[in-house]
């Protein structure tokens, strides 16, 4: 078990443990190559501890944080992961949020937003930009090392050096244009970018991009022929682990289920063997096994079944966005 995991796994709440994992999970980049200063919820251990303190007491009593996050019209992760970290900004026991969302305007035309402003303990003023993106590492087979470029979203509409680059031209500097000078919001203002998520990779001994952080959270990715094949000889075998299609909304913290809903899904594996193997589109699956309680299934591990043909469309989506870069 990660120690990431021994964090969320203290807490009940499925949403509580969201927003444990968007504060303790390890940050996608380096802090030596992010390219700007990362942000920190804990500026030292007390503030780390008094962070799990709350979240325990939240844990007790989650309705002003389930009134604050869940929209059920909503299934935009990103707007998620914002009220998650709001709420904890409004209201945890470090820093102090003092705006949220903030636009920036050229007349009648919004040019961006600044998603968090806030103030630290020693009175630094901080404007945190979030980010959590989950890609697939495709690279082409030859080289070991990856590159930021062979990271693309499962649905092949976004890449990660584009969205470092955006973050880092844009984004980052919302706080430092003309516009927001306008908005009277005395500063001086430190950018810092809040990235998590997950990477996944097809062969999980390929050397990660030099940006990324050693201990960036990872999965695995496989075809739907791969997982049919490997799924079919582990059944067969031991019957010991279920797997459970991830709606997006539970792309966050690991989840745990009973021995009950572990022998259904077990059941209704050829059923989501013939699901996976029509799915047109990346569909992500964690997998759980039994731990020591008899009656408790942990997460093991998280991935992405692609279609066949993913593999391929996904290295040419790369190849063309490198040619208009």
């Amino acid at each position: 078990m990660t120690g990431l995991a021994r964090i969320v796994d203290r807490f009940e709440d499925v949403t509580v443990r969201d927003l444990a994992w968007l504060l303790f999970a390890p940050d996608l980049l380096r802090a030596d190559r992010a390219g700007m200063p990362l942000a920190h919820p804990f500026a030292d251990d007390t503030a780390r501890d008094a962070a799990l303190t709350w979240l325990h007491a939240l844990d007790a009593m989650p309705d002003a944080l389930h009134a604050r996050v869940r929209n059920p019209k909503s299934t935009r992760l990103g707007i998620y992961a914002e009220s998650l970290l709001e709420f904890f900004l409004a209201n945890g026991p470090s820093l102090r949020l003092l705006a949220a969302n903030v636009p920036l305007r050229q007349g009648k035309r919004t040019i961006g937003e600044c998603d968090f402003l806030l103030e630290s303990n020693d009175g630094a003023r901080l404007h945190w930009e979030l980010a959590v993106k989950f890609y697939l590492h495709i690279g082409d087979g030859v080289r070991q090392a990856a590159r930021l470029s062979d990271y693309v979203g499962p649905n092949l509409q976004d890449r990660f050096d584009v969205k470092h680059a955006r973050l880092l031209t844009h984004q980052m500097s919302m706080t430092t244009r003309p516009e927001f000078d306008a908005l009277d919001l005395a500063g001086p203002w430190r950018a810092q970018l809040y990235m998590k998520g997950r990477l996944f990779y097809h062969d999980a001994h390929t050397e990660p991009a030099p940006e990324l952080g050693g201990d960036h959270l990872r999965g695995w990715w496989m075809t739907a022929s791969e997982w049919r094949a490997s799924h079919d000889v582990t059944t067969r075998r031991e019957q010991k682990r279920a797997w459970v299609v991830q709606p997006r909304m539970a792309w966050l913290a690991s989840r745990s289920i009973d021995a009950k809903d572990a022998e259904r899904l077990i059941d209704d594996a050829p059923l989501l063997s013939a699901r996976l193997a029509e799915s047109v589109l990346p569909t992500m699956v964690a997998v759980y096994q039994r731990d020591g309680d008899e009656n408790r299934w942990s997460e093991e591990s998280r991935g992405f079944i692609v279609p066949d043909d993913w593999p391929e469309r996904a290295r040419a989506y790369a190849a063309a966005a490198l040619t208009t870069t």
